[in-house]
């Protein structure tokens, strides 16, 4: 089983897919999202956002202004500004 993971900006989407892990910054701390997580409902805090895809790959974006919300296996962190990390 997988996280549905969605990142979006103002402007776009920036990724989507299934991961394993997802761990952001949100303005109380960092937090960890695997499957069978509690729903949160959080602020987002300027920092990385660093998703492991279910094959093992590695995603690292930026994001900042926002907030994030995990319910049924389903994570969506909206941010006024995201960009993923060369």
């Amino acid at each position: 089983m997988a996280l549905t993971v969605t990142l979006v900006s103002a402007e776009e989407e920036v990724w989507h897919g299934e991961a394993s892990l997802v761990v952001a910054k949100t303005v109380e701390g960092e937090i960890g999202f695997m499957t069978g997580h509690e729903p949160v409902l959080a602020i987002l805090a300027e920092g990385q956002v660093r998703i492991t895809q279910t094959s093992g790959q590695k995603v690292v974006a930026t994001a900042q202004d926002g907030f994030l919300a995990m319910e049924d296996d389903v994570l969506t962190i909206v941010a006024g500004h995201a960009a993923l990390d060369s």
